[in-house]
């Protein structure tokens, strides 16, 4: 998986300190003895999550970061002073790997979350460690070792507020290029969208929210049906869900039983996702006639026996998106506030998200053994009939 927000640094670790060779030569002590002191370990890099760092922006004009050597030992038994250790602020939801050996070092995905890079070379031994009955003036030494050095990819998820689900050609990429400024493909085929858009919606200066688009789902979804879930565990991590509808299906099938069949697909994908807040987007109403449209809606709410929240726009022509947005953004800030305030409130959400990354990655890998079970027995059939996902691209488009 690609991401636009990546930073490539160089980081060192510390040398330890070398140990020292030094002997005793103190009055009426006439035979002395060693006294070398071993040296300092060298400081470690460390990496941490801080939520107030939202950009790898930084790290795009600073690349390397060395922590400090340790001292070496001193005659009298001292000891070297360590090498002091470096933090480095990243976000939260960052991906470390290790470019020289292609290999994820660690995923920093809570607050203050604290990953080591680098260790710091052992320190160095004096001679006074080498004293024995045996050899009472040592000269033996140990120098203090290298610090580790890696070159290290740093990788941001961008994490969605907002998500957006429905069938294909619902209209969901049409409200992600009105609402933002990400510029996903539009066609009037099925599944245009091959991969996830982000875009950022900004309401007011200083105020945004991030929207996520994924690939239409069908039924039958959740067994590999489509283009599968491989991209629903997007949604696992935003606070909210926007149902979009085609009021005027091609297929002239009844737009509430197309409801009935993401939701259907959603709760075997995990049923905490959903039960996340989801709101109904009624879309293209501009192509039905005024006396048309109270009529539709009123139909859908019914047969689906809908409470919550419902909004009726046209994506194409930006009719009723402003509202839209709007309301997201003060419930996205009315939610914020509760959690501030109430800890426990701020625990179960955290809670909630455990549980719907629990519940899409035990379903993912169900459906991978099973794919993995079909590619074995086509290959026992002597059959060609390799399933190969590719990358993933999810494309940033800031406002």
């Amino acid at each position: 998986m690609r991401f636009v927000d990546e930073a490539t640094i160089y980081v060192e670790a510390g040398k330890g300190g070398d140990g020292c060779l030094s002997f005793r030569r103190e009055k009426y002590i006439p035979k002395g003895g060693p006294d070398g002191g071993d040296g300092g370990d060298g400081g470690s890099v460390f990496l941490q999550a801080d939520e107030g760092v939202n950009t790898l922006v930084d790290y795009r004009y600073t690349r390397k970061y060395k922590a400090g050597n340790g001292q070496p030992g001193r005659g009298g038994n001292c000891t070297g002073a360590g090498g002091d250790d470096i933090y480095l602020k990243v976000p939260v939801g960052t991906t470390v790997v290790d470019t020289d050996l292609n290999e994820v070092v660690g995923d920093l995905t809570e607050v203050g979350q604290v990953l080591k890079v680098a260790q710091g070379g052992f320190h160095g031994l004096g001679n006074t460690r080498y004293k024995s009955s045996v050899n009472q003036a040592p000269r033996q030494t140990k120098p203090g070792q290298p610090g580790e050095s890696r070159n290290l990819r740093l990788e941001l998820k961008v994490l969605a507020d907002v998500g957006l689900l429905g069938l294909p050609n619902a209209g969901k990429s049409t409200l992600i290029r009105s609402i933002s400024s990400a510029k996903p493909k539009v066609a009037d085929y099925p599944f245009t969208t091959l991969v996830p858009n982000l875009g950022v919606v900004r309401v007011q200066q200083h105020r945004s929210f991030v929207v996520a688009d994924i690939p239409g789902l069908i039924e039958g979804a959740a067994e590999g049906a489509g283009l599968g879930i491989r991209f629903l565990k997007h949604l696992v991590r935003t606070r909210l869900l926007l149902h979009i509808v085609d009021v005027v299906p091609p297929d002239e099938v009844d737009p509430a039983e197309s409801v009935k069949k993401i939701a259907a697909e959603l709760e075997k994908f995990s049923p905490t996702l959903a039960d996340r807040e989801r709101w109904l987007v009624l879309n293209k109403m501009d192509m039905l006639l005024e006396d048309e449209q109270e009529e539709v809606r009123s139909h859908i709410l019914s047969s689906l026996d809908w409470d919550g929240p419902v909004y009726s726009i046209s994506a194409l022509a930006g009719e009723g998106t402003d509202r839209l947005c709007q309301d997201i953004m003060r419930w996205m800030d009315e939610r914020a506030e509760m959690e501030r305030e109430d800890p426990d409130l701020a625990e179960a959400e955290k809670q909630i998200r455990d549980k719907m990354d629990e519940e899409a990655r035990e379903r993912i890998q169900f459906l991978q053994e099973q794919r993995r079970q079909a590619r074995k027995k086509a290959k026992e059939e002597g059959r060609d009939d390799d399933d190969d996902d590719g990358d993933i691209e999810v494309v940033f488009a800031p406002y």
